[in-house]
């Protein structure tokens, strides 16, 4: 049987792009190596808990568009991420704001946290950071890098904050109000009942198939269909002809609890150093569950191996080199689409692969 598009992964990206292809009357394949569709924002009904099997996913946007999108697949709730950070015995609420500064130092206005900062970092001289330490210690001051900052960065990249691109911690919101909202986008939540409903509704109709290794039969899969939308890691796609790219892995240690409420709130991080773990994830919070048990998930930052699961990509300038070889490539491939986190090897937001399928979708339909 021919198929107009083979979709390896089924993924954001894959699904997405195989609810277009649908619409525009196309027959697809959707395969993927896993035993289960949805990527990583799959979730596992655990105890009547949508347990986020590959981490926290919160969705947020300000693209009217993605949001309008999701949103014809699933109703919203209201959750607004709220996380909160723990240096041992202390309790910080994050992102930074006016209630950090006035746990961390007694003050109540922004122009006493302003100039506590200020004092902190007079003496560093620091105009133009050259890492993640020196843009931290400029946006916060010492006592917040380094209770808050240092030692959760380090474990999550497993190197020393002089080592990591500054870009990496303007990510992070730093605001002069009483404002515990992780996000500033306009649009913010978590389906009811899960990833999974969106997902589904994205493929419904579409032919998948799972346990299904594409580098098990590559020359076979390809010659399925006319083209190949390709969610998977670049390098490995061209056989690592250029070299490997890099990134940090993750694993996670779920536990059923005997209690209706382990933490109080869905996401709480351990900022120091010798605690192993970067942070604790309650996922009834994520949609206000009131079962009897609570489902926790212990996530640990790693050093990633080839045949694991890749996560977060270095976007340093050794592997931005080695990705731009591998786009040149991908670029001459008349016949695949590489799309996604780790085809496209972008530190992607959920919605931001979410708006990258569906501008691939609208530029092969003509949408």
């Amino acid at each position: 049987m021919k198929y107009d598009y083979l979709i390896v992964g089924a993924g954001p990206f894959g699904a997405t792009f195989a609810y277009f292809a649908k619409l525009a009357g196309k027959k697809c394949l959707v395969i993927d190596k896993r035993d289960h569709i949805g990527g990583n924002i799959y979730c596992e009904n655990v105890a009547g808990i949508n347990v986020h099997k590959y981490g926290a996913h919160i969705f947020h946007t300000s693209n009217k568009e993605v949001w309008d999108f999701v949103n014809q697949f699933a109703e919203f709730n209201r959750y607004t991420n709220s996380p909160v950070a723990i240096y041992k015995d202390e309790l910080y609420n994050l992102p930074f704001n006016m209630n950090t500064f006035n746990k961390m130092w007694g003050i109540k206005t922004p122009a006493e946290a302003k100039a506590e900062i200020a004092r902190q970092i007079a003496d560093l001289n620091i105009t133009e950071p050259q890492n993640l330490e020196e843009q931290a210690l400029k946006l916060v001051g010492k006592d917040i890098y380094y209770k808050l900052i240092k030692g959760y960065t380090e474990k999550q990249w497993g190197r020393d904050a002089t080592e990591i691109p500054a870009f990496i911690i303007k990510r992070l919101p730093v605001r002069f109000t009483y404002d515990n909202n992780y996000f500033n986008d306009k649009y913010q939540g978590i389906p009811i009942g899960g990833y999974n409903v969106i997902i589904e509704k994205l493929l419904d109709g579409v032919e998948v198939r799972l346990n299904t290794d594409f580098f098990a039969n590559k020359e076979g899969l390809e010659s399925l269909a006319d083209k190949v939308v390709y969610t998977g890691p670049i390098d490995q796609y061209f056989d690592y002809c250029h070299g490997e790219l890099q990134y940090r892995g993750l694993r996670f240690e779920h536990e059923i609890i005997d209690t209706d409420n382990y933490q109080g709130n869905a996401v709480v991080n351990y900022t120091e150093r010798e605690v192993p773990y970067t942070r604790i994830i309650e996922h009834k919070h994520f949609e206000f569950g009131t079962q009897e048990k609570t489902v926790v998930s212990k996530e640990y930052s790693s050093d990633w191996q080839r045949g694991e699961e890749p996560y977060y990509p270095i976007n340093d300038a050794y592997n931005q080199a080695i990705y731009q070889k591998y786009k040149l490539m991908a670029d001459e491939q008349g016949k695949v689409i590489f799309g996604g986190r780790l085809a496209e090897y972008k530190y992607y937001d959920m919605h931001q692969v979410f708006e990258s399928a569906i501008n691939a979708a609208k530029k092969e339909f003509n949408i």
